[in-house]
């Protein structure tokens, strides 16, 4: 048996993520929000249907908001959203940037 063919994962499996441009938005939000002192660490996660960006206080604890892209959802209420700590969608929406404004406002306050 040769390792050229042991597949880790099935062929067809396709996965979500964010495009670079798309991480350039957050990170550059995820940013400002550590020089602020709110946030410290951050996850990625590229699943069959989902792409999500948490976003944590401390490493240890659960996620403060998650920043999740479902390409299925364009049509209908935006591929983009922010979910609070308790599960709550705090905006959706087809426009990146404009869903994160509900974060900024965090910023905003923080300063």
């Amino acid at each position: 048996m040769s390792f050229q063919s042991l597949t880790p994962f099935p062929a067809d499996a396709q996965q979500v993520a964010f495009h670079r441009t798309e991480l350039a938005v957050i990170l550059s939000l995820y940013g400002r929000m550590v020089a602020a002192g709110e946030w410290r660490d951050y996850g990625i996660s590229n699943l069959r249907e989902v792409a999500i960006f948490s976003i944590f206080r401390r490493t240890a604890e659960t996620p403060l908001y998650r920043i999740e892209k479902r390409p299925k959802m364009r049509a209908r209420q935006g591929q983009y959203a922010v979910i609070g700590l308790d599960g709550r969608i705090l905006k959706r929406g087809d426009d990146l940037k404009m869903v994160l404004r509900v974060l900024e406002r965090k910023l905003i306050r923080a300063i």
